[in-house]
């Protein structure tokens, strides 16, 4: 409990700074449907403008749905799911049927404040004075380049400020749940240098119990991450943006539960004798310049990343009463372990045409050098401490690598107005790879080079101030790689993916009513997935041929009342696997993690109640069907329905709120992994969290 004054005293301090904000969605003009800025093609455009899918969330609307992680944000989105299983930091994406996978480049590009995170432990991260997210669907190559073939989340946080403000949020929840996020801003010379800090602390006891061990596996010792942010005015034309960051955590880890009966629908829990274990850490700067030229504007953001993750757990994820043989039944009792560190620098210069023009362009270079080391090891487990996997005497199995990649690109876009309504854009990126592996225990090097050209063309016609189609045809690119040394699959192909698609953005009723939706067709060449083969603890990326992907994509918001709006969302995903030489049987079967569709509905009400005070409630529906798991499609979970809500009443510029997730305490896995995919005797499930409620203040 100490620890829990302390970050009230923390949250305390840091917000006297001045005002401090409130955690709710206010609709500022109740006529109308708040205009929407976003920067999804590197300039700041109306949403209803952009000829893409794409859903953006303000920092009142993450507050109102009680979103704090990326995993919420990608959630709410159609066609896009996020789960996280295997480590604290490990995630799995899939958007449009395209899916991440361990050890690889992600589906979904992501940018903080303009720097690429080019790593997949990057990806599940906590949301904490945030200005707004932007989800972006389908492949944007053209401008955001390798990792982008799925899509891209762009995420803004929020700027130092000319006068002094600041704000705390606190919320505890059930299984001692808690989380406290505070932030200060102000100038130090005004109007010519300002500075921000926040902070953002939690634990977490966890909610899902090992019942073999009795203890949660879930379970959060601490997430504690600063950030910092300096900006600068020294002239009228010039901008200057410094950037850091550290982020330190000790998590669970490997908390997979058996599953003997082979249906990923029999929820079990957890039953290892080896509690699992991640710690690492992530610290990460960056410094930005934007340059006002007059004919254009000159950025440049030069980036470092250190990231560490380093995990322990059960290998046969059993214990000696249900398995009194051990890993295979004949190896006793076996533990696993990793050790992964990247380090990133990376270098971007772009220039961006004035908007207000008919013929505008974006031009840019991009530089990224990866320096990635990963030890895994399967070890004896005599006495279920993380310490064993340092015991040359208990280890059995031993891969070591060092990877290094440089890459480079260059792209640009140009887009004219052909007429008032008709508009023609076209982008083209150019990437480029050079991979090199080490085997750490035989020094065998092996080296590769991945490179792809990415164009993208979109015909936008404006049939009004508020409507408008379009049609695009886009590509996207994810590079190929080196499995671990001495696994079956020695190395994996770039996966390229072109989309057709064509869709609508529209505003009714005085813009009170907004719908927008799409079409799209994608063919992928080399789809990229992923399995374990537990024998020699090997996790491999293997590629699919071909394979077809094509759906819809619906979603509507509505301000039916004054302070009552409705919203919702409805995505299919059809994927087909056409073509695969290295996989027999497979053809015409669904990829892994294929979600046919997913429905997303819900309403946002806020009412006076008199003064100063505000009521505020939000209520959200999700609708998952079915799920493939693998290649196979033997291991299918049945259709998900998850509720959750927030209530709350506020004072000015105070709020307490009362919320709740997954309401129906629906039980179901995150991840799930046939013990054909795995090399195990039986299958394995991560089980995703169940109810989960608590007050935020």
């Amino acid at each position: 409990m100490k620890k829990h004054y302390s970050l009230l005293l923390l949250s305390s301090i840091l917000a006297s700074g001045g005002s401090v904000g409130i955690s709710a969605a206010h609709a500022a003009d109740s006529a109308q449907i708040e205009t929407v800025t976003v920067t999804a093609e590197r300039r700041a455009e109306n949403i209803q403008q952009v000829p893409l899918q794409v859903s953006a969330f303000s920092a009142d609307q993450l507050a109102a749905s009680n979103v704090k992680t990326t995993q919420g944000v990608l959630n709410l989105v159609p066609n896009v799911s996020m789960d996280h299983s295997y480590t604290y930091l490990n995630s799995f994406v899939v958007v449009r049927g395209v899916a991440e996978i361990n050890n690889a480049d992600s589906p979904m590009a992501v940018i903080v404040d303009g720097v690429p995170q080019n790593n997949q432990k990057q990806m599940l991260m906590d949301l904490f004075d945030v200005k707004q997210v932007e989800v972006l669907k389908g492949p944007q190559g053209g401008l955001y380049g390798r990792n982008a073939i799925g899509g891209a989340m762009i995420i803004t946080t929020k700027a130092p400020t000319n006068d002094f403000e600041g704000s705390a949020d606190v919320t505890y929840g059930n299984g001692d749940a808690w989380q406290t996020t505070a932030s200060i801003s102000g100038p130090i010379i005004k109007d010519k240098l300002l500075f921000r800090l926040s902070a953002n602390l939690k634990g977490d006891g966890g909610r899902i119990e090992n019942t073999y061990l009795h203890k949660n596996v879930d379970q959060i010792d601490h997430d504690d991450t600063v950030r910092g942010k300096l900006l600068a005015y020294p002239t009228n034309w010039l901008t200057l943006d410094l950037r850091g960051s550290y982020n330190d955590f000790k998590g669970g880890a490997i908390w997979d539960s058996v599953v003997y009966s082979g249906n990923p629908n029999d929820t079990r829990p957890p039953v290892s004798d080896f509690l699992g274990q991640t710690t690492g850490h992530i610290a990460d700067t960056s410094f930005k310049f934007d340059a006002d030229l007059g004919f254009a504007t000159l950025t440049g953001i030069t980036a470092y990343t250190d990231l560490a993750e380093d995990n322990r757990g059960d290998l046969d994820f059993t214990n000696p009463v249900i398995n009194p043989g051990g890993f295979l039944g004949f190896l006793g009792p076996f533990g696993q372990g990793q050790n992964l560190s990247v380090n990133m620098t990376s270098q971007e210069l772009r220039l961006v045409s004035p908007t207000d023009q008919p013929f505008r362009w974006i031009t840019g270079a991009y530089y990224v050098h990866t320096n990635r080391s990963l030890l895994t090891r399967g070890f004896f487990d005599v006495n279920h401490s993380p310490a064993q996997f340092n015991n040359p005497a208990l280890v059995l199995i031993q891969k070591a690598e060092s990877d290094s990649n440089n890459a480079w690109a260059i792209y640009g876009q140009a887009d004219y107005d052909l007429t008032s309504k008709f508009t023609l854009s076209a982008a083209l990126r150019y990437d480029h790879d050079n991979r090199q592996q080490t085997d750490l225990g035989t020094k065998l090097v092996r080296k590769h080079s991945f490179d792809n050209t990415e164009p993208k063309v979109t015909a936008t016609y404006h049939i009004d101030k508020d409507r408008l189609v379009y049609a695009t045809y886009s590509t996207g690119f994810r590079s190929g790689g080196f499995n671990a040394p001495g696994v079956s699959i020695p190395e994996f192909k770039p996966e390229t993916l072109t989309n057709y698609e064509a869709g609508f953005k529209t505003s009714w009723l005085d813009k009170r009513l907004v719908l927008n939706g799409a079409v799209y067709y994608a063919v992928d060449h080399n789809f990229q997935f992923f399995f374990v083969d537990a024998l020699t603890a090997s996790q491999i990326i293997g590629n699919l041929d071909k394979v077809h992907i094509w759906g819809v994509e619906l979603q509507a918001q509505a301000l039916v009342a004054d302070g009552l709006q409705v919203f919702g969302g409805l995505g299919t995903t059809s994927t087909d696997i056409r073509q695969s030489t290295d996989f027999a049987g497979i053809v015409g079967n669904k990829t892994p993690k294929t979600v046919p569709w997913t429905l997303n509905a819900g309403f946002e009400y806020d009412r006076s109640l008199g003064g100063d005070v505000n009521g505020t409630l939000h209520f959200e529906y999700q609708h998952r069907a079915r799920k493939y798991w693998q290649i196979d499609n033997l291991a299918v979970s049945d259709p998900i329905d998850l509720v959750s809500a927030r209530a709350g009443v506020e004072f000015g510029r105070w709020g307490l709120y009362v919320w709740g997730k997954n309401l129906t305490d629906a039980r179901y896995y995150a991840d799930y992994n046939p013990g054909k995919f795995s090399g195990l005797p039986y299958d394995i499930g991560s089980l995703a969290q169940p109810r989960n409620y608590g007050v935020e203040a």
